[in-house]
C-alpha cells in the first residue's frame, strides 16, 4: 500500500482529496492540528515529528498553507521534504490572491464571491479566514499569508522540489500545485496532474 499523508484534513477523508488518491492502493494517514476532527496524528505541518522521515509516498493538503505565517512556509515545506520518500510528491491547493484581488479592486470586499457548504464566502474571508468560523472561536481558520500562482510555485522550488507544475482556476479562486521531490519528465508530471488536479 502506498502511504498518503493528508495534512490539515479537517473532517475530510481520502474520498474528498483527489481522484488519484481515492483508490484502494492508497492508505490514508490524517494529520490535523485540531483534536476535534479526530485525526490519526495531532500535529502542525511545521512540526510533524510523529511522522517518520521518508515514510510517505505523497502528501495532500487543501487550504492549509495560508494559515501559516510567511516565515513558517519554508519550515512546513522542509517538513514535507523530510517525510516524503525519494520519489514522493505533493498535491496542494490554496486560495488564489490574484483572483481575489481582482474582486477587491472592484470594491467587492464583502460581497459573496461564491457559496460554500459553510455559506457565502467573500473576498475578505478568502484573505483573512472564514469570518463565521472565526466568530465561533475556531481561530485555526485564520489566514496569515497568501499566494499567487508564481509565488506558490516559487516557494516549492526554493524548498528543493525538483519539478513543480501549477494551475490557477480564477473562477474558483484557487491554486493547485504538484511538486515532486525527485526529477520527473514533463510527461510524468502531466500524467500525475491528470490524476490529481480537478478537471
Amino acid at each position: 500500500m502506498k502511504q498518503l499523508l493528508h495534512i490539515g484534513c479537517g473532517q475530510k477523508r481520502k474520498d474528498q482529496t483527489t481522484n488519484g488518491f481515492n483508490l484502494p492502493d492508497w492508505a490514508e494517514i490524517r494529520l490535523d492540528i485540531d483534536p476535534a476532527v479526530e485525526p490519526d496524528i495531532i500535529g502542525s505541518m511545521i512540526d510533524m515529528a510523529e511522522v517518520e522521515a521518508e515514510s510517505v509516498d505523497a502528501i495532500f493538503s487543501s487550504h492549509n498553507l495560508e494559515h501559516l505565517y510567511p516565515h513558517e512556509v519554508p519550515v512546513a515545506l522542509s517538513e514535507f521534504m523530510r517525510v516524503l520518500r525519494s520519489d514522493g510528491f505533493v498535491v496542494l491547493t490554496c486560495p488564489d490572491l490574484k483572483a481575489v484581488a481582482a474582486l477587491i479592486a472592484e470594491d467587492k470586499l464583502i460581497e459573496p464571491a461564491y457559496n460554500s457548504p459553510a455559506g457565502p464566502v467573500a473576498p475578505l474571508d478568502i484573505l483573512y479566514g472564514h469570518r463565521a468560523s472565526l466568530a465561533r472561536g475556531n481561530l485555526f481558520m485564520a489566514h496569515h499569508c497568501g499566494f499567487t500562482q508564481k509565488v506558490l510555485a516559487g516557494v516549492f522550488r526554493s524548498a528543493g522540489f525538483q519539478i513543480v507544475i501549477s494551475r490557477a482556476r480564477p473562477k474558483r479562486f484557487d491554486l493547485w500545485v504538484l511538486a515532486s521531490k525527485s526529477a520527473r519528465t514533463e510527461a510524468e508530471m502531466r500524467s500525475l496532474a491528470e490524476l490529481h488536479f480537478p478537471r
